[in-house]
C-alpha cells in the first residue's frame, strides 16, 4: 500500500447519521457538531438535504456561513428540483445520487441502466451550469454490475463530476471481494474515489480500509457509526484503523473523538455504548488481574494505542476477576501499604462483594474491607 497518499474523510452524521430511526438534529444541533466536525479537521461535511424544506435550509444555510475549513456539501438526489434546493442554501457543493443496480432501479424505479445514465448526466449538467461543485454517490453499488458502473463513471467524470461515491447501501459487501472488484474499478477509472460502506454484517469499518487499499482515496464515515439499521462506518474506527493499521494518517484530529462522540450521542439521544470501539468507556477500562498487572508494567501489552490519542482516559477497576496488582495499586494510590497475607485476605473478600453486588468497587469500600480485616 502507498502510505503517502493522502487518504480524505467526507462525514455525513449530519445527513446519512441523521437518518438513522428515531434521530433529529435541532439547528442549533446540527451547527455544533459541524463546528465539532471541522475542528477536527474533517475534509467534507456531508450537512443534510436541502429538498426537506425550510427548516432544513437554514440549517444548512448556517453551516454553510459558519467560516469553517471543511467543504460543506448539500446531499441531493438526481432530481433538478434537489439540485435547485441546494442552490438557495448558499452551499456551493452537491451530492448527487443516483441507484445503479438493477435491483433498485427496476423495483424501486420501474427504470433502467440506460434511463440512470441520462438522467444523471442531465442532472449533473444543471449543478455545473448553477455554478455547484458536483460529486455523484452509486446508490447500491456493491449489488451493480461494474462494467456498468465503470461506464458511468468514466463518462461522468469527465463532465467534470470531482467525486465518485461507491456505496454498499446495505452492508453486503465483504473485504475480501470488495478489494478485488475496487482495484479493478479505481485502475479502469482512475478518478477521485470515495467508499460509503454501511454496517449491517458488521464490515463498514473492514469494508473502508479493505477499499483505500485498493485504491479508494476517500472515506465517507459518521461519527461513532450513526445512521440508518445498523449504522455506517464510524469516523473514529476509520481513522484509527488506518493510522494504526495501515500507516496512513488522514490529518483528522483525533483527540477530540471521544467528546465528538458524547456530543452527537446527546443529540441524537443514543446513548453511547461503554463498548464502543475507539471511543467506549470500557476501551481502556481494565479489571482482569492479569490485564491490569500487564498495562501497569507497560500500557502496549493490552492496549492498541494511548488512550489520549481519542481524547479517553485509562480505568483501572477492582472487582470479581482482580488481582493482587490490581489491589496493591489501589491502596498505594491512596497511601496505604499492603503485601503478602493481608493483601491474599482482602482479595478474597473483595471476590465476594463484587460477586453480591455485581460491580466494581469503589475506594471507600475497599479501604473498609482492608481495616477491618
Amino acid at each position: 500500500m502507498d502510505v503517502d497518499r493522502r487518504v480524505r474523510i467526507c462525514d455525513t452524521t449530519l445527513r446519512d447519521g441523521e437518518q438513522g430511526p428515531g434521530v433529529s438534529f435541532t439547528s442549533d444541533e446540527k451547527l455544533a457538531i459541524a463546528s465539532a466536525l471541522d475542528d477536527c479537521g474533517v475534509h467534507v461535511i456531508e450537512a443534510g438535504i436541502p429538498a426537506m424544506g425550510t427548516v432544513e435550509r437554514e440549517a444548512l444555510q448556517r453551516i454553510a456561513q459558519a467560516g469553517l475549513a471543511a467543504d460543506v456539501v448539500g446531499w441531493c438526489r438526481a432530481n433538478r428540483l434537489d439540485v435547485a434546493a441546494a442552490e438557495k442554501c448558499t452551499i456551493r457543493s452537491v451530492h448527487l445520487t443516483i441507484p445503479v443496480s438493477d435491483l433498485h432501479l427496476e423495483q424501486k424505479l420501474g427504470r433502467d441502466r440506460k434511463w440512470a445514465a441520462r438522467h444523471i448526466a442531465d442532472c449533473v449538467s444543471d449543478a455545473l451550469d448553477r455554478g455547484l461543485r458536483v460529486s455523484v454517490g452509486f446508490e447500491d453499488a456493491s449489488r451493480a454490475d461494474d462494467h456498468f458502473v465503470a461506464e458511468l463513471a468514466a463518462d461522468l467524470t469527465g463532465m467534470g463530476v470531482e467525486r465518485l461515491r461507491w456505496a454498499d447501501t446495505v452492508g453486503v459487501m465483504e473485504p475480501f471481494d470488495g478489494y478485488g472488484r475496487l482495484t479493478q474499478l479505481t485502475r479502469a477509472v482512475p478518478g477521485v474515489w470515495e467508499i460509503h460502506a454501511h454496517d449491517d454484517f458488521g464490515l463498514a469499518t473492514a469494508n473502508s480500509l479493505a477499499a483505500v487499499r485498493a485504491g479508494v482515496s476517500w472515506v465517507s464515515t459518521t461519527v461513532a457509526g450513526l445512521g440508518e439499521r445498523a449504522g455506517n462506518a464510524p469516523l473514529e474506527e476509520v481513522v484509527m484503523g488506518l493510522r494504526h493499521l495501515h500507516a496512513v494518517d488522514t490529518g483528522v484530529d483525533s483527540t477530540r473523538f471521544r467528546a465528538l462522540a458524547l456530543l452527537v450521542a446527546r443529540a441524537a439521544r443514543r446513548p453511547l455504548p461503554a463498548s464502543k470501539a475507539v471511543v467506549g468507556r470500557s476501551v481502556f477500562t481494565h479489571e482482569s488481574g492479569i490485564h491490569v498487572d500487564g498495562v501497569l508494567k507497560h500500557a502496549a501489552t493490552y492496549e492498541p494505542f494511548d488512550p489520549a490519542e481519542v481524547g479517553a482516559r485509562r480505568r483501572l477497576l477492582v472487582g470479581k476477576h482482580s488481582g493482587r496488582a490490581s489491589l496493591r495499586y489501589a491502596l498505594a494510590r491512596h497511601g496505604i501499604a499492603a503485601d503478602g497475607e493481608e493483601l491474599e485476605a482482602l482479595l478474597e473478600r473483595v471476590r465476594a462483594m463484587t460477586s453480591e453486588h455485581k460491580r466494581p468497587l469503589r475506594f471507600a469500600e475497599i479501604r473498609d474491607l482492608f481495616q477491618t480485616a
